[in-house]
This record gives structure tokens, sequence and C-alpha cells, in this order.
């Protein structure tokens, strides 16, 4: 299953199947997350949600207890980038909160986030959501069997500066995707910009999470004192996007997209077998 170069766990077909299954874990929790936001809930109220919805699926949190994480999902509200601890923090109009969720499934691991708008948010907020979403969708989209670990970052890092419009957007650097399927997080490390130079390549049976995390303003970040929380140091906004793909042979497969990635694929003009599948 591990390449001995680089530990790189390697999937086969029937593998991947039981990690689609994960996906859809997340895929719907994110749905059910997605249309419970609104001003008056508390981020407590969704983790409660969330956690539901993973275990009446018949998985367990991925989050819950990781290295001492007391919750099920992660609630990241306005600056705060990654890692939000849910808990009385009650949402009001105008905010925007990323919501990352894991679940485990016989055994076998999904990762995504989506960025959702509190009610009516400001235009500039609407669109950082949206060209983070668009850069991890050009990420996923490079995730090709014989291209390289690096065409994924560099992906990532042109459509935001492609889509960014003059706005001074920074791609936060201290935190990247990874490599998933037993364990959460595995090798490689997926960063969200370009590194000039070798790269792994990239090979069928491969399972990555990648998830740009864009900030309104200045890249830079820090940790708050609950040793999680991770908030942009200029305090404007960030958003964070994330899903689990698949390398197959016949294109990338997006395990944690409902319909395997199939549309937002198609538009761009990326083969996927998600598209006979799903």
């Amino acid at each position: 299953m591990f390449r001995r170069k680089d530990r790189v766990e390697i999937k086969t077909d029937a593998q991947i199947l039981l990690m689609r299954q994960a996906g859809l874990v997340v895929a719907r929790t994110l749905e059910v997350l997605r249309t419970a936001v609104g001003p008056g809930i508390s981020t407590r109220e969704l983790d409660a949600i969330a956690e539901d919805s993973i275990r009446s699926q018949g998985a367990i949190p991925s989050f819950l207890g990781y290295h001492g994480y007391p919750a099920s999902i992660c609630t990241s509200v306005n600056d705060e980038v990654v890692h939000g601890i849910p808990g009385d923090r009650v949402l009001r109009d105008g905010d925007q909160v990323s919501i990352d969720c894991g679940a485990i499934l016989a055994g076998w691991h999904g990762d995504a986030a989506i960025t959702v708008p509190v009610g009516e948010v400001d235009q500039a907020a609407g669109e950082l959501s949206r060209v983070t979403q668009e850069a991890l969708w050009r990420g996923l989209g490079a995730a090709r069997v014989g291209g390289a670990l690096s065409d994924i970052g560099r992906a990532v890092e042109n459509s935001v500066r492609a889509e960014a419009g003059g706005a001074a957007y920074g791609i936060v650097e201290e935190y990247v995707g990874h490599g998933i399927g037993t364990s959460m997080h595995m090798e490689p490390n997926v960063p969200n910009y370009d590194i000039p130079g070798k790269s792994l390549a990239l090979v069928a049976g491969m399972a990555l999470a990648v998830e740009p995390m864009v900030c309104a303003g200045d890249r830079t970040v820090r940790t708050l004192a609950d040793d999680w929380t991770v908030v942009t140091v200029d305090g404007r906004r960030a958003s964070h996007w994330e899903h689990t793909v698949a390398l197959t042979t016949a294109g990338p497969w997006v395990l944690t997209a409902l319909d395997g990635g199939a549309e937002r694929f198609a538009a761009m003009g990326v083969h996927s077998p998600a598209a006979g599948r799903d």
C-alpha cells in the first residue's frame, strides 16, 4: 500500500471506493450545515448538528479528540482562518464562517471545508470566498496522473492571482493540504503555492486533500491562546475551501463532492471518472 521512498499511501480501486463512502458522509454533512447556518445559531449548535449527521450515517467524526481537539468540526468566523473551536459564539448577519469537516467510515477518511455567508454579507466577503473556491477547483483539476505535486499549488496560486481583480489577497503558507486515506493527515504535504524545482510525481491511487486558505489582506497569521484557532494578524477576513480528491487514470475524482466534481470539471474541460460514475 505504501511507496517506500516517500511513504505515500497508494490505494487500490476498491479502497478508493471505500474512501468515496467516507467522502459522501462529509459531503452530506456539509450540505446539512450549509442549510443550518444563519443569524442566531451558535457554532456549538452547528457542531452538534454535524456530529449527529456523521454518526447517523454510521461514521465517526475525524476531528473529535484528534490531538485533543474538542469538537467534531472546525468553525472559523471572519478573521479566523482555520481550526476555530465551536462554542457559545452566535453567528450574526454579515458574518462568514468556514466549516471544516472530517469523517471516518470503515477505517477510511474524508475531509472537506466550505465557507458560508451568514445572512447578507458584503461584496468583498463574497468575492473572497468565490476566489478561494475557484482556486480550490483549479488545484483539483491539476491533480492528474503523470503530473507533479507542484502542479496543484501552482494552479491554486495562479488562480488566486488571476481572479483577485487587483485585490491584495494573501495565500496562507503555514497551513497546507495533505495526503489522506487510512489516516487524516499523511504524506505528502500539498502547498497552495508554487514551489519551483523537482516535485513528487502524481500517480494513480493517491488521495489528496487540497485546501487553499486565502486572506483578504496580508497572509500573516497567528494562533490564539487556545492553541488551535488561527487568525489573520491584520484582522481581515479569510476563506477556507477544501476537498478530498483521488487520482485515477481516468482523471481526478472528488470524493467529497456529491457529484464527484462532474459539473465543475466539465465546465473546466477536465475529464473525470465522476462524469460516468456519480
